[in-house]
């Protein structure tokens, strides 16, 4: 086995996804391009987004995102949400994607729940509860959200290429998609 490793299809390769701790989830144009697997869990601090903010890499003008996730080492059952990164070219649709691909991971791992921590402002309170979050931690002078599963999962909208063919159907629309 590889220390870096790249999933390109969640159903075929689940045993993987399974086994690995820590990835990148990679959505461009909507569309969900692969999962790259580390050996070691993303650590983000403000410092590094502070200096990483203005760098020319952060202006990239496509319409991508990535979601790196880490699943603890001495809580098995829980995934973290530790960073996305977004161009200012990314659509709400890839962005959509990108958190049902998270769901699609969490049910794979049979995850209790997703936790996260907030620290962009221009991410609101009503927009992480729109998309399944809870405001969690509330007694810390930080935004923590969790998205609880507890066996019951969102309806995966994924389906690989091959699975969408032999049954005919395109993929469903991803649930947190829908106006409310």
């Amino acid at each position: 086995m590889s220390l870096f490793q790249t999933v390109y299809d969640l159903e075929q390769e689940s045993n993987t996804i399974r086994r690995r701790a820590y990835g990148v989830i990679e959505v461009a144009d909507g569309k969900f391009q692969h999962i790259r697997l580390r050996p070691w869990p993303k650590l983000i601090s403000t410092m590094e987004i502070n200096l990483t903010a203005g760098l020319k890499t952060n202006r990239i003008e496509k319409d991508i995102c990535r979601c790196y996730y880490n699943q603890p080492f001495f809580h098995r059952r829980f995934l973290t949400l530790m960073y996305i990164q977004s161009s200012l070219a990314t659509t709400r649709n890839t962005l959509v994607t990108t958190l049902n691909v998270l769901d699609t991971v969490a049910r794979i791992k049979q995850s209790n729940a997703l936790l996260t921590e907030v620290t962009n402002q221009r991410v609101s309170d009503r927009a992480m509860i729109r998309w399944g979050w809870e405001r969690h931690c509330l007694n810390s002078k930080h935004r923590h959200f969790i998205k609880r599963f507890y066996g019951t999962y969102p309806e995966s909208w994924y389906a690989s290429p091959e699975r969408r063919a032999r049954e005919g159907k395109a993929p469903p629309a991803p649930s947190s998609a829908r106006a409310r």
